[in-house]
């Protein structure tokens, strides 16, 4: 997976190495690969023995693993679903790997419209089903695109961009991915010394609110909660800081134990669901220089307790507050 830049790079599935002996995979049991794409962390996992269940929305994604399935003589089963659903596919699994982002073969592919590198369509679905980023641009009002913007792309011309957009497509709707990234980098400017394109913000921001990528994360860290068994691990890698702070967030949540007030000492509020294994694992400077995409992705491990799941809690994700998505603006 990646972050949405305009850097180049083969398919190399990031912290490779890491995630293998975080999820500890043996023969003989079941790993979830919520995020399957092109079947880097999938092929390492099946390669020691143990079985895999690969989820992914992506409809090209699902038919390009099915030779993979295939060769595997029932050890590795493709789902196509959300991965916030993962639990409706599984039951009592020993691991979890998620890999959060667009993968590098839907941001290598132009007709797929993630990325500006190339010419193509401003869509941006990961299921191919939905609102398009072209269909945000075009419809929502210039204050909700700002809130897009800043929130999900961080965005420090937010509210410039919003303004322009919506002056501009009175005149002719944005439809290329071309045409809104040139559009940006016009208003403004670009500096020799920027590392990224002025648009990779922007383009981040609208693919994050098109897959509702926060919201899907914050449901499969619940699910997983539901599905791994005692002892189960999970793990999860993210690639910005938006995506890292709702994995901080969910684990120090549960990997606490709260007892009652001082009257009722006895009374446990709630039991520790998982236990962290150690802090954020960052790629090595040899994996950064191979693979600029893993720059700045974080590894996230835990391991699941004996205690009943506690379900779903929006407080503890401290998602930002967006408009919904629809197509009445």
């Amino acid at each position: 997976m990646t972050t949405g830049s305009d850097a180049e790079a083969p398919h190399l599935p990031v912290l490779l190495d890491e995630v293998i002996a975080a999820l500890a995979p043996k023969p003989g049991e079941v790993i979830v690969d919520g995020t399957f794409g092109a079947g880097g962390y999938t092929r390492a996992i099946l390669a020691t023995g143990a079985s895999v269940v690969a989820i992914d929305r992506d409809p090209d994604a699902i038919a390009a693993g099915r030779a993979l399935e295939a060769g595997h003589e029932g050890r590795l089963r493709l789902v196509q679903a959300p991965f916030s659903s993962l639990d409706e596919h599984v039951e009592q699994v020993d691991g979890v790997v998620l890999d959060i982002g667009v993968s590098s073969m839907q941001l290598d592919q132009a007709e797929r419209g993630f990325s500006f590198r190339a010419d193509g369509p401003l869509d941006m679905r990961m299921a191919q089903a939905g609102p398009t980023a072209a269909d945000i641009v075009n419809t929502y009002k210039a204050s909700d695109l700002t809130r897009i913007f800043g929130l999900l792309g961080e965005e420090r011309h937010a509210g410039r961009i919003a303004r322009m957009i919506e002056a501009r497509r009175e005149k002719r709707p944005f439809t290329r991915t071309l045409e809104l990234a040139d559009a940006i980098e016009t208003l403004v400017g670009r500096s020799p010394k920027d590392k990224i394109h002025p648009a990779t913000r922007v383009f981040q921001a609208l693919r994050i609110y098109v897959n509702d990528e926060l919201g899907e994360l914050s449901r499969a860290l619940v699910a997983a909660e539901r599905a791994l068994k005692p002892g189960g691990r999970l793990v999860v890698v993210t690639f910005h800081s938006l995506e890292d702070r709702i994995v901080k967030r969910f684990l120090a949540d549960r990997d606490e134990t709260v007892a009652g007030s001082r009257h009722l000492p006895q009374v446990v509020v709630k039991v520790a669901t998982f236990m962290r294994k150690g802090g954020g694992i960052a790629p090595g400077e040899a994996e950064v220089e191979r693979n600029p995409r893993a720059r700045s992705a974080r590894l996230r491990a835990a391991v699941r307790t004996d205690a009943s799941p506690r379900g779903d809690d929006p407080s503890v994700f401290g998602l930002p507050k967006l408009p919904a998505i629809s197509g009445e603006r």
